[in-house]
């Protein structure tokens, strides 16, 4: 696990990019993971599940005779969740201008929706959830970075709701808070259809749009989807112990861009764990506990091979293993800002990292002094207990085996440029990659010293009695 050979993996995957599902990047990428775990001298399978790919040939705005570069939003325009096909919208109506506001407060009935796209969650939001912070120096705790904003949680797919329910025919999202870029790359929220074809202008053109809008309150949006239904491909690989019990170990290959941080970081991470951990076992160690290693695919497009990871490996009553803990590693990445120039500049700095846990107590205390031992500075524990019996869990790809029931360790940081082309080699935090492949090791080898049905914050017989599976 050296610094040198994370990143010429991460190298690989970006090289690859994109790694979209359904697509050769995304298929390419999967491969790549496969091989590098069976060489490894994992047992290596591949998770074949049906997903989507959406993408737009066409996308523009016009008021009167001047046109307005803008770009889609992704996942817009779609008649149902399951929808494939080519649609062509063609919108001429008048503009209502929301701003930040809800829509309700506006009859937008026939009309395209102008509003502001804001990222609603900072890193104060986290605090109530803190158990833990190693913070040394106080970077974390300066005003400038507790307000600072991830581009994960917004006002997106409320507005689209809303814009639904009002009669909406259209949407034009203004980049407000961020960088001068409309390469912001929108997740699929996986329980919000955007049926409304939308397209993302920066604050830059959005200003102008709104100084047209003044003599003219109509304008025309054109958008042409296409959306088919693609094979995901998610990579397992196992290294058995002396019992089913199974210790899962995970992020995600999949990318819209570039990927570096996102999520080429945590992969990079997944394979070294495998190779450690395969070496040990070709040198005859043997462990207690299985260990899966996965990278998923659909974290981008809807999340299908998650749920279907969970029902068939978590939930099933014939399921092979029993996953008693999950480590999710996303997001190893550096913390920027909007330049003077108005892209992204980096601080230099480790982007402010949360740790989900809701394992039992004193595993709790024991992550807590790992994180410190190994120099994880600006990263929080934060309790994710009562989040299980939610459907919406926690914002990491750990969500649904969470949800499932699985006791979970999953780090995770929302830097600013995440879903933009701006997601380079060059955002990556080198100096933590080995830091926190060392962090997640001593976890694994922790749970495999103790006794699987305590290491959750509820034991695992009483657990079985609860909702499981809500999502």
């Amino acid at each position: 696990m050296t610094e040198d050979a994370m990143m010429s993996t991460i190298e690989d995957l970006v090289a690859m990019a994109p790694r979209a599902t359904g697509t050769p990047g995304g298929e390419a990428a999967a491969s790549y993971v496969a091989d590098r775990f069976a060489a490894a001298g994992l047992a290596t399978e591949v998770l074949e599940v049906p997903s989507f790919s959406w993408r737009s040939d066409t996308c523009g705005i016009r008021v009167g005779d001047e046109e307005i570069p803008c770009s889609p939003i992704l996942h817009s325009g779609l008649a149902a969740h399951d929808w494939t096909g080519t649609a062509e919208h063609r919108v001429d109506a008048r503009v209502v201008d929301i701003g930040a506001d809800r829509v309700r407060r506006h009859d937008v009935r026939g009309a395209i929706v102008l509003f502001d796209l804001t990222f609603d969650m900072t890193v104060a939001h986290s605090l109530p959830l803190t158990l833990f912070l190693h913070d040394p120096g106080r970077r974390v705790l300066r005003r400038e970075v507790l307000g600072s904003r991830n581009p994960y949680v917004t006002s997106l797919a409320r507005t689209m709701t809303d814009a639904v329910a009002a009669g909406a025919v259209a949407v034009i999202g203004v980049l407000r808070d961020y960088p001068d870029s409309r390469n912001y790359h929108n997740e699929y929220y996986r329980r919000t259809l955007f049926p409304l074809p939308g397209a993302w202008v920066t604050r830059t053109e959005g200003a102008r749009l709104r100084s047209l809008l003044r003599t003219e309150p109509r304008a025309q949006l054109t958008l042409d989807v296409t959306r088919s239904e693609v094979v995901s491909r998610t990579v397992i690989g196992v290294l058995p112990g002396r019992t089913t019990d199974a210790v899962m170990i995970q992020s995600h290959h999949d990318s819209i861009g570039p990927g570096a941080v996102e999520d080429a970081s945590g992969t990079a991470e997944v394979i070294a764990l495998a190779e450690h951990y395969g070496a040990a076992a070709a040198a005859g160690i043997r462990r207690e506990k299985t260990l899966l290693f996965v990278t998923f695919d659909t974290h981008f497009t809807g999340y299908q091979a998650h749920r279907e990871f969970a029902t068939r490996h978590v939930l099933a009553a014939d399921r092979r293993w029993d996953i008693v803990l999950n480590a999710t590693i996303e997001h190893i990445g550096l913390r920027a800002v909007e330049g003077a120039d108005g892209g992204f500049a980096s601080t230099g700095e480790t982007e402010p990292r949360g740790i989900f846990v809701n394992v039992n107590p004193a595993f709790t205390w024991r992550i807590g002094r790992a994180v410190r031992r190994h120099g994880l500075h600006g990263t929080s524990l934060l309790g994710a207990g009562a989040l299980e019996f939610f459907a919406g869990g926690i914002p990491t790809d750990a969500s649904f085996t969470l949800v499932a029931g699985v006791p979970t360790i999953s780090l995770i940081s929302g830097p600013l440029y995440l879903y933009d082309d701006a997601d380079t080699i060059d955002r990556i935090d080198r100096v933590q990659l080995v830091p926190v492949a060392r962090f997640f090791a001593d976890l694994v080898d922790d749970a495999d010293r103790r006794r699987s049905g305590l290491l959750g914050w509820i034991p695992a017989r009483v657990r079985r009695l609860l909702p499981r599976g809500r999502w």
